[in-house]
């Protein structure tokens, strides 16, 4: 990184972000701060991931199905009993975490470029 804050495209390149449908939100009572615990399908490349995500402001059933996009190639981290294998991306607002979504017709698996 530059002193100005700015990356070079290899560095941007190198992170792997998915489209993923979150198929399963169970409730995560064991978070520090509100969160849920998700499974997101990426397609039969990368398979079904976990996650844990700070996104109480959406219902389970809002969730459910819903096409998101995700960080496939961080390290697993583990966050309590919790083993977090990929980062859905979102934005910071007033309501909370805004959940990042693809175009309706992407496809499980595709990549962000």
């Amino acid at each position: 990184m530059s002193g100005d804050g700015q990356i070079g495209f290899e560095h941007f390149a190198a992170v792997d972000i998915r489209v993923g449908r979150i198929v399963a939100v169970e409730d995560f009572p064991e978070a520090r701060r509100p969160a849920w615990k998700l499974r997101v399908d990426f397609g039969p490349e990368i398979g079904i991931k976990r996650s844990s995500a700070q996104i109480k402001n959406y219902p389970p059933e809002e969730l459910e199905g819903r096409l998101v996009l995700g960080v496939v190639n961080f390290p697993p981290r583990q966050i309590g009993p919790v083993r977090s294998e990929v980062l859905v991306l979102g934005t910071y607002s007033a309501e909370g975490v805004l959940l990042l979504s693809p175009a309706p017709n992407a496809a499980l698996g595709d990549r962000v470029g």
